[in-house]
């Protein structure tokens, strides 16, 4: 057991200095002045800190990306630490451009370690590629068998993309569906939505002339496309924004769009671990940068210090927002009696001093104290 106290807590916009009970991985109790003496009790002063929920990260390479350029540009698997730093209590795995090297079984397992870990880790079946890598040999039979599947990952309108029709997508996005409905999961295809001239073309015109709810498409790295996002935002779809390396830019972008769409539907990820590969007008490979988990925080405190964004909405894109995205909420995305005890504590500078995953407390005054196997 876990008492927080004289932690501050937006209600809303409007903050307040509170006690926080967590027991058995959930929050049990929130309010002023609680008193509990017991042995087993471990007492957190939270003065001068802010509470938020942990970061929900929807985009993650914990296997490793890449693979652009040639074998030795294959991205390191994720280190669970580093989720820690970023302030990622929840995230989602996912195959890239490479699913030749790595495989689906890589990625379950490597999710499954990650929880291991103390983690909340989903996973996406599928890949670049169609037809989809899977591990059952079907995407609805991974969806509905396989506890970490969630849904479906594909890419459209990019120069490494298997360049589907739309029936495949139509097919694709009808069997992500139904696994999805037979499983009680969002049941969602995940789209990379690359730099081509398609855009969200094909997307916009199956909506146009099939029955498949929008909520199914979930189209990612929005900020190249961004007309198109907001469009299919205000269709009622979600969007989502990519930390990446542009911290400012995304940022701005993350505020011009909650003037232009509904903020509920607006959600950001990181691609971590993922390649970001450079190419020239030949499509050649010029060179190669990394996602980093971190950058979600990034985004975060550009949003509140550079453009004065209040906190509580700041953080909608990767807390609450993206709940409700993955149907995780209220279990996450919240700290609410009952929620999932997964919260960071803010310094009045906005950096994160303490990490609390599932009521474990995995960083205390910026310093990791639990680490992955074989991390030193």
């Amino acid at each position: 057991m876990l008492l927080i106290q004289n932690v501050t807590l937006y209600e809303k916009n409007d903050p307040e200095t509170v006690d926080v009970l967590i027991a058995g991985g959930k929050v049990e109790e929130i309010g002023k002045d609680l008193n509990y003496k017991m042995k087993t009790l471990t007492v957190l002063d939270g003065t001068g800190k802010i509470a938020i929920p942990g970061y929900i990260d929807q985009h993650v390479h914990v296997t490793g990306g890449g693979g652009e350029g040639g074998y030795a540009n294959r991205v390191p698997e994720l280190v669970p630490s580093d989720c820690t730093r970023g302030g990622v209590t929840t995230l989602v795995g996912l195959l890239g451009t490479d699913a030749t090297t790595r495989s689906v079984a890589n990625l379950i397992a490597k999710v499954k370690a990650l929880k291991q870990y103390g983690l909340t880790a989903f996973c996406l079946t599928g890949s670049y590629e169609y037809p989809s890598p899977t591990l059952t040999g079907s995407v609805k039979k991974d969806i509905v068998f396989i506890e970490e599947v969630i849904g479906v990952k594909i890419a459209i309108s990019d120069h490494r993309c298997s360049n589907m029709s739309k029936e495949d997508m139509v097919r694709l996005a009808s069997e992500a569906r139904l696994g999805g409905v037979l499983s009680g999961k969002p049941g969602i295809v995940h789209m990379h939505t690359g730099s081509g001239n398609q855009k969200l073309d094909m997307i916009f015109d199956i909506l146009k002339t099939e029955d498949i709810p929008v909520s199914v498409f979930r189209p990612t790295h929005v900020g190249h496309i961004f007309d198109d996002a907001i469009r299919f935002a205000n269709m009622g779809g979600y969007i989502d924004f990519t930390s990446g390396q542009r911290i400012q830019e995304t940022a701005k972008q993350i505020q011009k769009a909650f003037t232009l769409a509904p903020q509920e539907l607006i959600t950001m990820s990181t691609d971590s671990n993922g390649s970001l590969p450079k190419w020239n007008d030949r499509k050649e490979v010029i060179g190669m940068g990394v996602g980093k988990i971190t950058t979600m925080h990034e985004v975060i405190r550009s949003l509140v210090l550079e453009l004065g964004v209040p906190l509580p909405q700041a953080i909608r894109p990767v807390t609450g927002n993206v709940a409700q995205a993955l149907n995780l909420y209220p279990r996450k995305g919240i700290i609410a009696e009952g929620s999932d005890a997964d919260m960071l504590l803010l310094d009045k500078d906005y950096t994160i001093d303490t990490v609390i995953c599932g009521g474990t407390i995995m960083m205390s005054e910026k310093k990791v104290l639990k680490k992955g196997t074989f991390e030193e």
